[in-house]
């Protein structure tokens, strides 16, 4: 049997959280980190920091202060691409592949828009660019592409889809994140591609289940109004392989943390 474990965390700036990132790795060695929010040029990734701890095998697609993602692998990266959404220019996605015994698994890395404050198109340009991005994908995930391959989409999707992935699912319906309108379309995205929603794969849908604790909150672990926002989705040809999912909620409560926690996946093969 070959394990592999891939984790996704939104990091909030590589740069800033870097002592983060190392203690991560070191204490929990998943094979490949997604990252996302790296905020920072592709110049400026501490690729050495990262090779130091045993990550040889590095993808980035970087842009200054904002966005940004990367891949960071124990194993080697191939085919490596980056696509534009929307003709922004915004450093969004990444992709690359790697091998397990005789199988190329394609991995995505995505950070989704957030969408602004103001969950109406007409007057947030902010929202109606995650609204568009969203249908992008959604063509995208049904292009010839991705057809028959091994593929796992990971990464901020800044989305929480149903009931039990807030707080308070009635409080929430007209916040960003929960609208019916973003999650009508991630639902479709997740329905047309015959994707595997790890995370519930292990969570049944009436169980509560965040991977993101806003700032705002004085003593964020007592109030506990969390979001699903990160995710891993599945081909439903790597169904058989899914092992296990481990949320570190404790990572939270670190020093200087992201509102993110690193969220991972074990595949078995």
């Amino acid at each position: 049997m070959v394990r592999l474990k891939i984790t996704t965390w939104n990091i909030n700036s590589v740069r800033l959280r870097m002592p983060l990132v190392a203690n991560f790795l070191a204490a929990n060695a998943p094979d490949v980190l997604c990252l996302q929010e790296t905020k920072c040029r592709d110049a400026e990734f501490p690729l050495s920091e990262i090779r130091k701890l045993g990550y040889e095998h590095i993808a980035i697609n970087g842009q200054k202060g904002y966005h940004g993602v990367a891949i960071v692998s124990r194993v080697p990266l191939e085919d490596v691409d980056r696509k534009g959404f929307c003709d922004m220019g915004d450093a969004r996605h990444i992709a690359a592949s790697v091998r397990v015994n005789d199988r190329s698994i394609r991995l995505h890395n995505f950070y989704i828009p957030a969408g602004g404050d103001e969950a109406k198109p007409e007057i947030n340009p902010k929202f109606a660019h995650k609204l568009s991005f969203l249908d992008e994908m959604h063509e995208w995930t049904r292009s010839d592409e991705l057809a028959g391959r091994d593929t796992i989409l990971v990464g901020d999707f800044n989305i929480a889809p149903y009931e039990h992935d807030v707080w308070s699912h009635k409080s929430l319906l007209s916040v960003v994140s929960h609208t019916p309108v973003e999650t009508d379309k991630l639902k479709l995205i997740l329905k047309d591609g015959d994707w595997v929603d790890a995370l519930r794969h292990f969570t049944p849908a009436d169980e509560k289940l965040y991977t993101w604790w806003s700032y705002r909150a004085a003593d964020w672990a007592k109030a506990n109004k969390g979001r699903r926002l990160d995710h891993i989705w599945t081909s439903a040809s790597l169904g058989s392989t899914l092992s296990s999912i481990d949320i570190l909620r404790e990572a939270r409560g670190w020093e200087r943390p992201s509102d993110h926690v690193p969220v991972s996946l074990t595949l078995d093969f």
